[in-house]
């Protein structure tokens, strides 16, 4: 399909979702695993300032650099790990074609 991207999000219980996203609508991860009704909140609608939609990026893709609110932000979340990212602050781009990630522990 033109203008998608594959991703693979494992939910909380190990679970492995394959998902479709759209690179032309501006979504970020955190949205698409929302619409895809997979347990992530995005309490603060995508600003960087809750930690509700804390992934772990598994896939080696090369990731946007960390804005001074994502970092900040992660800094007061639970079970951070060298690859956490916000899913709200990773825009679905032709780049991320087959990124894979793991929702982080609530």
């Amino acid at each position: 399909m033109e203008n998608t991207i594959q991703l693979t999000v494992i939910d909380r219980d190990g679970i492995s979702h394959e998902l479709v996203a759209p690179t032309d609508m501006n979504l970020n991860l955190m949205e698409v695993c929302k619409g895809s009704d997979l347990p992530v909140e995005g309490t603060c609608g995508g600003m960087a300032l809750c930690a509700s939609c804390h992934v772990y990026v598994l896939s080696d893709h090369e990731l946007p650099e960390q804005s001074d609110d994502e970092l900040d932000m992660l800094d007061q979340a639970f079970f951070v790990k060298d690859n956490s990212r916000l899913g709200c602050q990773l825009r679905m781009t032709e780049a991320f074609n087959g990124l894979k990630v793991q929702l982080a522990k609530v």
